[in-house]
């Protein structure tokens, strides 16, 4: 065999394994693109087992490897987004992001609607909303986001009127008919706030109602979905520079199913509603 032939055939085979080795490292890198991790919280078994059927269907349908990653600290799941140590989020509302973005000078945004958690207004003395008589003192939360809500709820309910804000205080309230006296407690207290017989009503977070054992089903009104509250719905979300990458917004059509409704619906019943059919 001449040199010029050894020559070719060892040209040939350098070309054959660079060849091979850049598809090695492009598949690698496909691959990479198609694991995904969501920053989640802790601490909820139903929320873990949601995720578990959000992951099979990612990789059923659309080959996407999801792992979670679990948080204890509110403040962790953005923060780990915007450092890029994760891909995407899902634990929050958004007022949450809005406050967040503005203390932190990031810019993450919602990238598709999860559920959300209604708030409930509870009574140990009126079993309709029409009931509560007149001076009754109701109970809502002290802190910003939850005043607010629960201020416009009772608004909701037709018990005053207010201003056009987003953090309603009893400051904001323009019409009180019942002359109801709206007091602020810590969140922890509106449960055992209803203890009080001056207490005509309560506005409770759904997860004080259920560690105070209160029967959700024993509400007297109910938030609904509407313009006031959609700002409470909790979300995916991403950086906006990749909030358009086709594989994210995968991950959210995985979440967005029947069988994901269907799983909330058995696992949570009336305290968690999904909201991505709804249209605002």
């Amino acid at each position: 065999m001449s040199k010029r032939t050894n020559w070719i055939i060892a040209g040939v085979a350098v070309v054959v394994v660079a060849a091979v080795a850049y598809v090695s490292f492009g598949t690698s890198k496909s691959a990479d693109n198609k694991t995904v991790t969501v920053g989640v919280m802790s601490g909820s078994k139903s929320e873990d087992e949601i995720w578990d059927s959000v992951t099979k269907t990612a990789k059923d349908k659309y080959g996407i490897t999801l792992k979670t990653k679990k948080f204890t600290d509110y403040l962790q799941p953005n923060k780990a987004l915007a450092d890029g140590d994760i891909d995407l989020n899902a634990f929050q509302n958004y007022p949450f992001l809005e406050n967040w973005n503005k203390q932190y000078k990031t810019d993450i945004v919602s990238i598709g609607d999860t559920w959300t958690t209604p708030l409930r207004i509870y009574s140990n003395q009126h079993k309709k909303i029409s009931e509560i008589k007149s001076g009754d003192q109701i109970t809502v939360a002290n802190d910003t986001t939850n005043e607010d809500r629960g201020i416009h709820l009772l608004a909701d309910a037709g018990l005053l009127k207010i201003k056009d804000t987003n953090t309603a205080t009893p400051k904001d309230i323009t019409s009180n008919p019942k002359n109801l006296k709206v007091t602020p407690v810590d969140a922890s207290q509106t449960p055992s706030s209803l203890k009080d017989p001056k207490v005509g009503a309560a506005v409770i977070n759904t997860n004080f109602a259920k560690s105070a054992k209160l029967d959700l089903d024993s509400a007297i009104y109910i938030e609904g979905l509407n313009k006031d509250t959609e700002k409470y719905f909790n979300f995916i979300a991403a950086n906006k520079k990749d909030k358009d990458k086709a594989v994210y917004k995968d991950v959210v059509k995985a979440f967005q199913t029947k069988e994901t409704k269907d799983l909330v619906k058995k696992l949570y019943g009336s305290s968690q509603i999904t909201v991505w059919d709804y249209k605002k």
